[in-house]
């Protein structure tokens, strides 16, 4: 073939090759800027601005700086409102055997369901809910929840630490509500490092606002949390996040870096793994320690076709759906209580264990309680916020080819890394420390998988405690 190329050009004349050959040069020179221009690293990533509240941005901002105290209420007509649609609702009946293989077993969502109708009490859980304060405050134009938890003891010679801890879908500030004790009563749990506690709703989630104008991606809602410490009067805080709250909290990192003391996340976002992670997946499983692979990487990616692409292709429909059109789907969802509970529930089967698809109620109540996972529901039902939830992930897809600014931008701040077992990807920390360069503890958690805080709070606790121990040398 490339015989026939260049006979073809040889058949033309002088001017012409000229013309072939700076073509040629022109395209080459082209492509490499281009690659030289991607792989230029950023130390920071630029904060900007934004405004998400409806119609056009007021001449003189309006957010100003009050912090206002919320409380979640139940309404009885509410209440109703969910009995009369949760009556009405309808079941296909599942294929024989098939467990979750299929998703959300219909003969198990109907004793949900019937628990959800006769048993579980939404007025009751709102008091669980409360008994931590919830504020809220205006920021880029939208209302931003957030709960802020203080060390209800003062401990001689401790200096309670700020930590914001940020959730992702389809989760909310609730998962942190079973590891906020263990963070800032250390006294209560044999512990003397104290945390005060800062959980927000992302914007579109839960309590949060959800944006009026398109583009809120995962930046927009860094810049948006820095604005609330800094609101709140911290100038220096750690971070902790899983999900969409790794993303966000290392794009924070990245953004202001002498704002965060440190950054402890229990999901790694990685860009590519480049040439040297193709050359472990070559070798990994053969000589896992001439690539800088553990044994323990060794068992949690290999084989990494079954484990890595056939599962994340089985685990991963939704995400094309709210990436593209989230709002077709999330209109039946947002009407239909036994659909929300479904598609949300089934995330938290099969991201805790993948081995619960073979399992008829999904093993949900093995690490849960059908109260505990409900309650996030009912957070999802009563603001109507899945619809905007399901959105962020179409912000969050790019759209072209070209390299986004965060993906140019290396993580410089201290950074812990819980890596859970059943966690949907593993990243290695030879991986890691690619993209995060200042990795002072990697952790392989000896049991739980994508939802942490919510799951293992005492082992997540136990890691973030370490690591903050290991950075401040105490």
């Amino acid at each position: 073939m490339w015989q026939q190329v260049l006979q073809s050009v040889r058949s033309y004349d002088t001017p012409q090759r000229n013309v072939i050959a700076a073509s040629c040069a022109l395209g080459g020179g082209g492509l490499l800027v281009f690659w030289l221009l991607s792989r230029r690293r950023m130390k920071t990533l630029e904060m900007g601005d934004g405004w998400w509240g409806s119609g056009d941005r007021p001449l003189k901002d309006k957010d100003g700086e009050e912090v206002r105290p919320f409380q979640v209420k139940a309404s009885e007509k509410e209440i109703q409102d969910l009995y009369q649609r949760l009556d009405k609702a309808r079941y296909t009946p599942p294929l024989e055997g098939s467990n979750f293989n299929y998703g959300f077993n219909s003969i198990y969502l109907q004793k949900v369901i019937s628990y959800w109708r006769n048993q579980y009490d939404w007025q009751k859980q709102v008091k669980i809910l409360n008994q931590y304060p919830h504020f809220k405050t205006t920021i880029e134009g939208i209302e931003v929840h957030f709960i802020h938890v203080k060390p209800s003891h003062n401990y001689l010679g401790q200096t309670a630490r700020p930590l914001m801890m940020v959730h992702g879908w389809p989760g909310s500030f609730y998962e942190f509500y079973k590891i906020i004790p263990l963070l800032t009563d250390p006294a209560g749990h044999g512990d003397s490092v104290v945390f005060e506690v800062i959980c927000p709703s992302i914007p579109g989630y839960g309590f949060s606002e959800a944006p009026h104008k398109q583009g809120f991606d995962s930046v927009a809602a860094a810049r948006i949390f820095h604005k609330l410490m800094q609101r709140l009067g911290f100038q220096e805080y750690y971070l902790q996040g899983g999900d969409w709250g790794s993303r966000i909290t290392t794009h924070m990192a990245q953004m202001l870096p002498k704002s965060v003391k440190g950054l402890h996340i229990n999901m790694v976002f990685l860009r590519n793994i480049g040439f040297g992670g193709l050359l472990d997946l070559l070798l990994g499983s053969y000589v896992p320690w001439l690539v800088g692979l553990t044994r323990e990487d060794s068992r949690r990616l290999f084989p990494y076709f079954e484990k890595h692409v056939y599962n994340i292709l089985r685990e991963t429909g939704y995400m094309h759906i709210q990436a593209t059109k989230p709002d077709t789907a999330g209109c039946g969802l947002n009407n239909d209580p036994v659909g929300l509970a479904a598609y949300i529930l089934e995330k938290f089967s099969t991201w805790t264990d993948l081995a619960f698809r073979n399992m008829d109620n999904g093993g949900l109540e093995r690490k849960y309680s059908l109260d505990e996972l409900l309650t996030n529901v009912m957070i999802y039902w009563v603001t109507s916020s899945i619809v905007p939830s399901m959105r962020f992930y179409k912000e969050n897809l790019p759209s072209g080819p070209k390299a986004l600014p965060y993906d140019r931008a290396d993580t410089y701040v201290p950074t812990g890394i819980a890596a859970f077992p059943n966690e949907l990807l593993h990243i290695p920390r030879s991986w890691a420390k690619k993209q995060f360069k200042n990795i002072i503890t990697y952790t392989y958690m000896p049991s739980g998988g994508h939802f942490a805080a919510f799951e293992e709070p005492e082992l997540l606790a136990q890691d973030i405690k370490k690591f903050v121990r290991k950075l401040e040398h105490l």
